[in-house]
């Protein structure tokens, strides 16, 4: 799965030009210390933290169950992310057969249906249940290093949704206003 998700960052680079790390940090120290210094460590610790302990022995069908978590994941923030960058190159294409549909004041548009009609950054609990996934298949409950990946994410992710809202509410002003009540939800829809 870590190599997988390596793959599938490093095919799709190019929509990573429209995320939050380049448009709200600008490419800065964070991105470019994590992505060379931090994230190739990083990631495989869940598998160093484990790596002398006797097999977990999960049966399949739980590695299964555990696969379609991080594979649900994988499919809220790719395609959240690939949505959002056909949106902004194309504001008239569909993306998966999703056609389009926004808010805007005339000046500023935002997209509020698809991935993107679930929750203001669907991506971000997709990033957090491909590394949950992850964790889980591993199979070492118990063991703080599997459970690093997933927490890094909570902690990283939840601050950011605040800041980007207080960004947004600034850029966009009722417009943000407008979005939040058709868009309720902040990661999680439903519940958070």
């Amino acid at each position: 799965m870590l190599s997988y998700f390596v793959f599938d960052y490093l095919t799709f680079e190019k929509v990573h030009l429209y995320t939050y790390d380049f448009f709200a940090e600008k490419v800065g120290i964070k991105l470019g210390w994590g992505c060379l210094g931090f994230y190739p460590y990083f990631y495989s610790i869940v598998l160093w933290s484990t790596v002398n302990l006797p097999d977990p022995e999960t049966p399949a069908w739980l590695l299964f169950f555990f696969s379609l978590i991080f594979m649900v994941g994988w499919m809220l923030a790719r395609g959240a992310n690939m949505q959002k960058y056909f949106f902004k190159n194309n504001p008239e294409n569909s993306f998966l057969g999703i056609k389009p549909k926004t808010i805007s004041d005339g000046n500023k548009v935002l997209l509020v249906n698809g991935f993107w009609g679930m929750s203001k950054h669907i991506n971000y609990l997709g990033e957090i249940l491909m590394a949950l996934g992850i964790a889980l298949c591993v199979g070492h409950y118990g063991v703080l290093g599997v459970w690093l990946y997933p927490i890094y994410y909570l902690v990283l992710l939840l601050p950011r949704q605040r800041d980007d809202n207080r960004r947004c509410t600034a850029k966009y002003g009722k417009l943000w206003e407008t979005y939040s009540k058709k868009v309720k939800y902040r990661i999680i829809p439903y519940l958070y």
